[in-house]
């Protein structure tokens, strides 16, 4: 997400941290710079014209021409300018009696399983969602709904097959929910492959009827200024009242999400990064200008963490890596924790830093299949080598690589850099320091399944690290090139 645009920012920024003094000449080749890194990233023409001009009107102001490092002003500039782009502060849902919740949008945009998502995830801040079906035109949208609402443990209304009247199915639908406890009701309504009148008299009248207190326009973030456009209209038939993005984990531009809010004025409330139904959360503008810029979003990664990975086991392995103790079916573990978080480069994203570390990673390296050759791999060998990886003598490495559908080249390469990963974090080098923090954490009462935050205190010294400036591992990155699937 938004990786043509970080590479792009962190070129030009490059420029400006280098400079001693700052003129009006190279701030606007800076601007120049930014303002075709907005452009490429398929922002809208006038929204980044006019950013542009607001970054640079402060970049040319007396305090920041006066500062030490006018540069890095610059940077925060620009940053404190991209989040208010944004949206300024997490914008959150009206959820006040009669608590009705109307989801539109194109086909193909995602609204039915955003439907679903948005479900679970008021499930879990202690509402009581119900779902309706009211998509009346896409084949097997009822039957879709019903199911997810099955996997999430939502009650969900359905209507006949033969039904083609929405407002009779919202009607029906207020009926049923009078006899099921609820605070607050999530409508799926139909879309098509096109904006045209029929749906959009649709939605009129349904939102009339309906008056819901939310009306969000599920849009897929890759559709660019089409998504733009498509807010608009929707905007002038029902009245929008916030945007969900969707699909922001296969578009490299991402200009949507910053053009939707300026040019339509409404929130973007929430954002989808996945298919799986706990790939959603809370869009935070702040939060999303430091992604943008390089520097993370370590509060996200946090969270996604408190709410998946068991603190105990976690606890554990870093113990086990400490003492020199980590085996082969630790690291599956750790590895299958992992892959529970998401997509590995999206959580990696989350790091502060990862764009210059992700330059010296081999291409393909955080492929989703190299994650599943390497646990081929490890499940090739017997309880014993998994144990200890000493015991893999040649002929056994023969088997193992026969057995996952590897070479044997790759195997050897495989347990070479396990054995350095191993050594390195449990030495006395800055690395085996650094596990060695991760040991003290602490967490707070409730842990991390009681979505508690971790003290990153004794791991972060009181601040946000430097990812950028990490100690070098064996030969650069090869511990963990080889992990990840070679060399360039």
């Amino acid at each position: 997400m938004f990786s043509l645009l970080s590479d792009k920012l962190d070129d030009a920024f490059r420029k400006l941290r280098g400079l001693s003094k700052i003129s009006e000449s190279n701030i606007a080749e800076a601007m120049r710079d930014i303002r075709m890194a907005l452009l490429d990233a398929d922002v809208e023409y006038s929204v980044a014209r006019e950013f542009i001009a607001h970054v640079k009107e402060k970049a040319m102001g007396e305090a920041v021409l006066k500062t030490v490092k006018p540069g890095e002003q610059i940077v925060k500039i620009f940053r404190d300018e991209l989040a208010d782009l944004l949206g300024g502060d997490a914008a959150e849902l009206n959820l006040a009696a009669p608590g009705r919740i109307l989801v539109v949008g194109l086909n193909g945009a995602g609204k039915t399983t955003t439907s679903a998502k948005l479900a679970r995830k008021l499930k879990q801040e202690g509402r009581k969602p119900l779902l309706v079906a009211c998509d009346l035109v896409r084949p097997a949208a009822i039957d879709q709904l019903a199911t997810l609402a099955g996997q999430i443990e939502v009650p969900v209304y359905t209507p006949s097959p033969a039904e083609k009247d929405v407002i009779r199915v919202a009607k029906d639908a207020l009926r049923w929910a009078d006899g099921v406890e609820h605070d607050v009701i999530i409508f799926d309504t139909a879309g098509r492959q096109e904006v045209d009148e029929p749906l959009v008299e649709e939605l009129r009248k349904l939102a009339k009827y309906l008056t819901p207190n939310e009306a969000l326009l599920v849009a897929d973030a890759a559709t660019g200024q089409q998504a733009v456009r498509v807010a608009q209209t929707f905007d002038k038939a029902v009245g929008l009242t916030g945007i969900i993005l969707t699909k922001l984990d296969g578009d490299a531009r991402g200009g949507a999400a910053l053009s939707m809010r300026a040019v339509t004025g409404k929130p973007i409330k929430y954002i989808g990064e996945g298919e799986k139904l706990d790939m959603f959360g809370a869009f935070v503008p702040q939060r999303m200008a430091d992604r943008i810029l390089g520097m993370g979003d370590i509060v996200g990664l946090v969270e996604k963490a408190a709410e998946k990975i068991d603190e105990k086991s976690a606890m554990n392995s870093v113990s086990r890596m400490m003492s020199g103790e980590f085996n082969f079916n630790d690291f599956l573990a750790q590895m299958r924790m992992m892959q529970s978080l998401g997509p590995l480069e999206g959580l990696l994203g989350l790091l502060p830093g990862f764009s210059k570390i992700k330059k010296q990673l081999p291409d393909g390296a955080l492929d989703p299949k190299k994650l599943k050759h390497m646990e081929a791999i490890v499940l090739s060998m017997t309880p014993a080598e998994r144990a200890n990886y000493k015991l893999l003598i040649p002929s056994r490495r023969r088997r193992i690589a026969k057995g996952s559908g590897r070479s044997e080249i790759e195997v050897n390469r495989f347990i070479k850099n396990f054995k350095d990963m191993k050594e390195m974090m449990s030495g006395k080098g800055k690395m085996g320091s650094m596990m060695k923090a991760m040991g003290k954490m602490k967490m707070p009462p409730g842990g991390a399944a009681g979505g508690g935050m971790p003290d990153l205190s004794a791991l972060m010294g009181g601040g946000m690290p430097d990812m950028s400036r990490m100690p070098k591992m064996p030969g650069g990155m090869n511990a963990f090139r080889g992990l990840f699937g070679g060399r360039r």
